[in-house]
């Protein structure tokens, strides 16, 4: 039976976060497996997770029970670990979210639903060109209809539950809006991890909380989930590791480590044995008076045989002997609170004497640094290929491609390494152009210019069009122009039998991939190289050989030598890139 709830706050809120980042967790390799193309390195369930990852992390550093304040650190955790389309899609729709609850406490079915309807928006307004039967697709009928039900239902479970039937159901038809769905057969993948964040929703507003999350509920505020109730447990406290939350809070500055009565935290759980002492058998309500005595800040919770247990004592040995009279132990962890606060202590009186020299210091103004007029970044992956992009005078080159996508956070990072006024981005994938272009947004110091490059030759090209003594701007349109005259091939191996635009693919045949689009499959490295080429080159003058990982010497050999004798009036250009996954990257131009 669903719980009930008019409002939730910012703990119900996190751990309707907590339980949908574990949910896409442990679906992970089922949403990769949806990628349309069967490459080795489809990645969108895992962007997402480790997007979501990076904002459950700032989540958990700055809880709070005000909802406005709690959506807002997800949403920065989101932003600055945004990976892929699919993680960026994601950062913005929680950015919406955010904005809308900004100074609210709580809220209720319309408020909640608004909300979803302002994250919608914002993910639209930050896409060029969406694309019907993705995940923007799935987050809008959503919230549309979370809209509409609002109207009829006081209850946030009941209209979140109405959200994931309708993302749900929405989900089934997007190969009926995306033809390549269809002919693969198979649902949107980030349209499937948002539908797993929405399962997670659920099952915490259901009362189904996930181990660990006990620690970052904020104390006095109501808890999602009430479990507790359900069960009769007489009393749950929730001071527990309040003192995690804020180390150098103002409660912590105003007392004294004297006055701290029990000073060890002390947690465990109890897994129960029945008759473990003669004629003893447990009762939780019983066990909890027995516990209270030895300290404060007590929070017992029985969930069939395991017993979470979480105190504040003086003596721990006598908690969990007592314990162990019940069962056995496990998860022990035992803090010195006293030291704690004494660090607490030593490190605000450091940071009040590192203000106090700041202060002193302000008035000496540094020297600034002398500024080049450009810099850049590029995305590569591969020992060679780094080694080219750093000798045509790249000053970052972030390790990542189709796959292990660096986040916004990264792109931010290594922007602010180079000492330049305009610094130029070469994303190099298609998949990382949007968190680039969320980098751009964060960066206020300097002029930042994506150019919005989808492989490895189009970046070379348009860096090799760079011109020094030209201003930005006209550079920033030859870079552009130079990624229209150069076709990319990229040759690795399927995951998966599958079919795409006729052609037939088997798993662990080697398919060549021209500009995005699978153009050949074939038993043989060699041979889906020749046709993949034989389809790129046409009146060419020059072809880049960029040999990956898993290319031999011998293929290599195979290859240029029928390249010579098929095109000899073609220019063949050989490198090491050492790139994984992709034996052979070509250039055509």
């Amino acid at each position: 039976m669903s719980k009930r709830f008019n409002t939730i706050n910012g703990n119900d809120f996190m751990q309707m976060v907590f339980a949908g980042a574990d949910n896409l967790r442990r679906n992970v390799d089922r949403v990769n497996g949806l990628n349309v193309f069967p490459v080795p390195d489809g990645d969108t369930g895992t962007n997402m997770n480790l997007t979501l990852t990076s904002g459950v992390e700032e989540l958990k550093r700055k809880p709070s029970a005000h909802i406005g304040k709690a959506a807002e650190a997800l949403s920065k955790g989101l932003l600055m670990g945004a990976r892929g389309n699919s993680g960026v899609i994601l950062s913005q729709l929680f950015r919406g979210f955010a904005k809308y609850t900004h100074d609210m406490e709580e809220i209720d079915v319309q408020q909640f639903a608004a909300a979803l309807q302002q994250g919608v928006d914002t993910a639209y307004k930050a896409v060029v060109k969406p694309v019907e039967g993705t995940v923007l697709t799935v987050s809008k009928e959503a919230a549309k209809h979370a809209v509409a039900s609002a109207r009829r239902c006081a209850d946030v479970t009941e209209l979140v539950e109405e959200v994931l039937k309708q993302a749900s159901e929405t989900l089934s038809r997007t190969p009926d809006m995306l033809p390549v769905l269809k002919q693969v057969g198979v649902v949107d993948a980030g349209g499937q991890g948002l539908v797993c964040i929405y399962e997670g929703f659920v099952s915490a507003l259901n009362g189904v909380q996930q181990e660990d999350t006990s620690s970052f509920i904020v104390a006095d505020a109501p808890v999602l989930g009430q479990a507790a109730k359900d069960k009769d447990i007489a009393t749950l406290q929730l001071a527990p590791e309040a003192h995690h939350m804020d180390r150098t809070g103002p409660a912590q500055l105003h007392m004294s480590t004297d006055d701290i009565e029990f000073g060890y935290c002390t947690e465990f759980l109890l897994k129960v044995v029945p008759g473990k002492t003669k004629g003893l058998e447990f009762n939780e309500i019983h066990f909890r008076s027995q516990l209270g005595k030895h300290g404060d800040s007590l929070l017992v919770v029985a969930d069939d045989e395991l017993v979470k247990v979480h105190i504040h004592a003086e003596y721990p040995g006598q908690v969990m002997n007592l314990a162990m009279e019940y069962g056995d132990l496990t998860r022990i962890k035992i803090e010195n609170m006293r030291d704690q606060h004494s660090h607490i202590l030593e490190e605000a009186a450091e940071v009040y004497e590192r203000a106090a020299e700041e202060e002193a210091q302000r008035s000496v103004v540094p020297a600034a640094k002398e500024l080049k007029p450009y810099g850049f970044v590029a995305v590569a992956l591969g020992q060679g290929i780094t080694e080219i992009f750093t000798s045509v005078g790249v000053d970052v080159v972030l390790s990542g491609g189709q796959t292990m996508n660096p986040s916004t956070e990264d792109v931010v990072k290594a922007i602010e390494q180079i000492d330049a006024e305009t610094v130029f981005i070469l994303p190099n994938n298609s998949n990382i152009i949007m968190a680039a272009k969320q980098a751009q947004d964060l960066v206020e110091d300097k002029r930042i210019i994506v150019i919005p490059t989808k492989s490895i030759p189009q970046g070379l090209a348009s860096i090799l069009a760079f011109q020094e003594k030209a201003g930005a701007d006209v550079n920033e349109q030859t870079m552009n122009e130079a990624i229209q005259g150069v076709r990319s091939g990229q040759v690795t191996f399927a995951v998966r039998d599958t079919s795409i635009d006729g052609i037939e693919i088997k798993e662990g045949h080697f398919i060549g991939i021209e500009d995005g689009k699978i153009v050949v499959s074939e038993p043989e490295l060699v041979e889906a190289s020749r046709k993949l080429l034989d389809h790129m080159i046409r009146d060419a003058e020059i072809v880049t050989i960029l040999t990956g990982e898993d290319a031999g010497d011998e293929q290599t050999e195979q290859l240029t030598a029928y390249i010579e004798a098929q095109y000899p009036n073609v220019e063949i250009e050989l490198h090491p890139g050492g790139q994984p996954l992709y034996a052979y990257i070509f250039s055509v131009e």
